[in-house]
């Protein structure tokens, strides 16, 4: 007799319900990755998620851009798939959020890879076309890796600084400045790097150590009776005083114009076989061991009885004063600073307090010019500073004056791009004054970018502190250069008097609206008298360019404020948060939170979030040297994309970012275990249809309620992770629901009832009710991570590869409909069954059993414990996944034996079973196989 059939012939395996997907194992995502971008491109994803979020509240991060010059490294992908990364998870969370890239576009860089490639004899308005040219050729190398990590973006429409646009409105931006009292001209020492022959701006500054003639120089007291008194002492009537300076710079002293002493130090009068010597007793008896001297202390008197005292500078024929500074120091040297006020900012500063000049002896090129005396016999003018240094020496020596030389190792400033040194400089230039006040206020600019910090959330939290020292401290910011490929100052200054045209912000405007036809070009080309007429022959145009850093820092108001899509409230130019590196406290945070305290009174945005820099397997910086460097195209050429977004997800951004060979090895395994698990969970509801086969909740079995609770319980934590920004954490949980909560749990315990139970059985349909839910919930929470993996499994999931993951939102789990005792009873036997799988492990390593199945097992449980696994019954054996399990109540310890189970094994379900062989037509079938194959199916209330 044959039912349905079959035989005792029927290759059994045919009836079990064996997992079916199109979603491969290996994902192969190097290759298959560029052609889903393909796909995506054709179809304008980034356009119809824009669509489909139309109306919701806005998230604006607003794009920090990176330089159009060179190949992307590391640093460049972390910190692009962290915004993709966050703009994905808000899409997700129900809001409209627009990403619209950017590139900084102007600049010394590129002018010296135009330089590099054709030669500096190129006309003005050539070169700046060249220079343009390459710009736009670098941002489309740098697009098409930023678009191969996976980032969407609208990336038809960047915005770019040298977007004729937004070159006019970053003019319009410092108009505004302007009109609102916060930019002035001064003739103040800046940073100026010899190889620029420009202004830098503090954060074209880093300091590197250099090695440096330190010197101790004596100036004579001219007024020796008035020092005297000073001191309370007398003097002989032929005695020398000397105050003795220290300094790093000998070449600045032909630009001397005062000594400087601190009004509250303590000062002694030192005797010594060389005379009198000026020196702060805290320092006097390092001091004197330097110069190798004995001495007597005569007396003391504070600083600032020796204000407005004569000195005699040491080889120029000029008297400069003693004057008290609050800049002055008893760490080293000798409590008295050498005083230049065109090549310091503590000098200029105690200079204009002094109505010292400010007069700069020193060239654009380094040189000193022509007008600069003579150091003893020997000429200064033509020579560069460097070489002054020896010469100065020299004459020091000669006269006396040197009482000690000593080479010394110290940090000093660099130009980031010729990483040479730079000196302070005084020229005429214009600055955004930290302590100006805007007009009709109170409050300076400094006291406005404080408040913006107070205002401002940082990510993490110990970037407050490092923005709020950086504003407290920095001085005005200089914001003219001398470039040719910039955005220029359109000013007219008055060739006598240099002052602004009395029509400065109309004149503006009109400049404006020409470049905004025809870009920079439009304003020097500009004829004078095009726009001022009559007034063209007073009037001179400034030939200075703004600092790039303006450039960037000014985008909320010519890029966020004018393009609808990234307004998110009524403050147009406001967004929810900068991302970029640490650095970028002392660059575009800093520059953006300035220009937007001097226009709108406010930060330009509401949060700030911090990455750190990508550092080897060793902790060492990337390095084309050292040859350390790891770079992005070779990740993603090789490995794909999103093992570089796994990496830099499952990294704690908030210090360096390590990466090596090795971890990206354990990256590979951690994306295998989460491919896997979705393969698992894809295949195994590949015949449940929602609309047919959805049960409600309550008809479930227990188990599968409680793996729905895990699942919420996991979205609800890894939402609460992209909300703080912390994703490490939240792969960390993703790993681990894949690995523990399903893989060596539930899903281990579910594979029997899925392969084994009947097609269309209750027991069956309820555990595909689950793993539908919890697929679904697992694409979109790995999706922000592994874009390319998450819209593969949201395709298979539906069936059609049109639509992204991202249209939609997290996804809305049902209620599980457990207790809290229930879901406290799952966790025991979670653990329970941690505690069998050792004790079957032992048994199979000792040779008692192979499978888990061809085991029996005898628990002994006791307390609340024993209640919990009771309550299982039969299903307890499905649970632990042995082919019997029995409880007993313990006596005494709890424990568990194993055993070789002495019956048959059934051919279709692996279960070693008393019953197998009872149904005659099937001898090598246990009775639920049969009965699932042929009868009414077993029975399952929990597992």
């Amino acid at each position: 007799m044959q039912r349905n059939g079959l035989n005792n012939m029927t290759d059994y395996k045919k009836t079990l319900n064996l997992p079916d997907t199109s979603f491969p194992m290996r994902g192969d995502m190097a290759k298959r990755e560029p052609q889903m971008l393909s796909r995506w491109q054709e179809q304008q994803r980034y356009q119809k998620i824009r669509a489909a979020k139309q109306g919701l509240p806005k998230f604006i991060l607003h794009d920090g851009p990176p330089y159009a010059n060179g190949d992307i490294h590391i640093g460049h992908a972390v910190n692009k798939i962290l915004k993709d990364i966050i703009i994905k998870s808000k899409t997700l969370s129900g809001f409209d959020a627009p990403y619209v890239p950017g590139w900084d576009c102007h600049g010394l860089p590129i002018e010296l890879m135009v330089e590099k490639k054709h030669g500096k004899a190129i006309p003005p308005a050539q070169f700046r076309e060249l220079c343009r040219s390459y710009a736009a050729e670098q941002v489309e190398r740098q697009k098409k890796d930023f678009i191969r990590l996976g980032v969407l973006g609208d990336w038809n429409r960047p915005y770019l600084t040298m977007d004729f646009k937004v070159e006019a409105d970053i003019i319009r931006a410092i108009g505004q400045i302007h009109d609102n009292g916060y930019l002035y001209q001064g003739y103040k020492p800046v940073n100026w790097c010899l190889d620029c022959q420009s202004a830098l701006a503090e954060a074209e500054v880093e300091y590197e150590d250099k090695t440096s003639s330190a010197i101790d120089v004596a100036f004579e007291v001219k007024d020796p009776a008035s020092l005297a008194r000073a001191f309370g002492v007398s003097l002989p009537g032929s005695a020398k005083v000397y105050a003795v300076i220290w300094t790093t710079t000998p070449w600045t002293l032909p630009a001397n114009q005062a000594v400087s002493v601190h009004p509250e130090f303590e000062y002694s009068l030192v005797k010594t076989e060389k005379g009198y010597l000026l020196l702060a007793s805290e320092l006097a008896q390092s001091c004197l061991e330097r110069y190798q001297l004995s001495g007597e202390t005569v007396g003391t008197c504070r600083g600032a009885a020796l204000d407005m005292l004569p000195l005699q500078h040491p080889f120029q024929d000029r008297i400069v004063p003693l004057i008290c500074g609050d800049h002055v120091t008893a760490d080293s040297g000798t409590g008295l600073v050498h005083t230049a006020p065109a090549h310091g900012l503590d000098d200029y500063f105690v200079g204009q307090k002094y109505g010292l000049p400010t007069d700069n002896p020193v060239g654009d090129d380094g040189k000193f010019l022509a007008t600069v005396p003579a150091v003893g016999d020997v000429e200064l003018a033509g020579v560069f500073v460097w070489k002054a240094n020896d010469i100065v020496l020299q004459a020091l020596e000669a006269s006396g004056h040197l009482l000690c030389l000593k080479k010394v190792q110290h940090s000093y400033p660099h130009c980031w791009r010729h990483k040479t040194p730079i000196i302070f400089r005084s020229t005429p230039q214009w600055f955004i004054g930290m302590t100006q006040q805007a007009h009709g206020s109170d409050a300076t600019l400094r006291n406005l970018a404080n408040k913006a910090v107070d205002e401002t959330t940082f990510f993490p939290a110990w970037g407050r502190a490092r923005l709020e020292a950086m504003i407290k401290n920095r001085p005005d910011w200089c914001v003219s250069r001398q470039r040719n490929w910039g955005v220029p100052m359109p000013f007219f200054v008055h060739k006598e008097t240099g002052e602004l045209h009395p029509r400065t912000q109309e004149l503006l405007e009109q400049v404006a609206k020409r470049v905004e036809e025809n870009g920079i070009e439009a304003w020097f080309s500009l004829n004078s008298v095009d726009l001022l007429g009559t007034d063209a022959e007073h009037y001179k145009k400034l030939t200075h360019t703004l600092d790039v850093w303006f450039d960037s820092g000014s985008t909320h108001a010519a890029v966020l404020a004018l393009r609808p899509e990234l307004s998110s409230s009524s403050d147009r130019y406001l967004a929810d948060l900068y991302l970029e590196g640490s650095d970028q406290h002392r660059g575009w945070f800093q520059s953006s939170l300035l220009t937007g305290c001097a226009i709108n009174g406010r930060a330009p945005f509401n949060a700030l979030l911090t990455h750190g820099f990508v550092v080897d397997g060793n902790g060492h910086k990337m390095s084309k040297s050292k040859g350390n460097v790891i770079a992005p195209q070779k990740i993603f050429d090789t490995l794909g994309a999103d093992i570089l977004r796994l990496w830099t997800a499952s990294t704690d951004y908030s210090g360096e970012l390590t990466i090596s060979d090795e971890i990206l090895k354990r990256v590979v395994e951690s994306y295998r275990r989460i491919r896997n698990t979705l393969k698992f969970l894809l295949a195994n509801i590949s015949d449940f249809d929602a609309t047919r086969d959805a049960l409600p909740v309550s008809d479930w079995l227990e188990i599968d309620r409680y793996a729905l609770h895990m699942t919420q319980k996991l979205q609800d934590e890894v939402r609460a992770d992209y909300e703080r920004y912390e994703f490490h954490l939240g792969v960390q949980k993703l790993l681990g629901f894949c690995s523990e909560t399903l893989g060596s749990f539930y899903l281990d315990i579910l594979k029997d009832r899925l392969y084994t139970s009947g097609e269309n059985a209750r027991a069956r349909r309820s555990a595909q009710n689950a793993l539908y839910h919890i697929t679904h919930a697992l694409t979109r929470l790995i999706a922000p991570i592994l874009s390319f993996t998450g819209e593969e499994a949201f395709e298979v999931l539906n069936g059609r590869n049109d639509q992204s993951v991202f249209e939609g939102v997290w996804h809305e789990l049902p209620d599980a409909k457990l207790s809290g005792e229930e879901i406290s009873s799952w966790l025991t036997v979670d653990a329970w069954r941690a505690r069998v799988n050792k004790q079957l492990e032992a048994a199979r390593s000792a040779g008692l059993i192979g499978s888990a199945l061809a085991a029996e097992v005898d628990v002994f449980a006791s307390g609340d414990d024993f209640d919990v696994l009771a309550r299982l019954g039969d299903d307890l054996r499905l649970v632990f996944i042995t082919s019997r399990a029995t409880l007993h109540r313990a006596e005494d310890e709890q424990r568990i034996d194993v055993s070789a189970s002495l019956h048959d094994k059934c051919e279709r379900c692996w279960h070693y079973r008393e019953d197998v062989g009872t149904d005659a037509e099937h001898p090598t079938l246990c009775g639920r196989c049969v009965s699932n194959l042929y009868g009414e199916g077993e029975s399952r209330r929990y597992a």
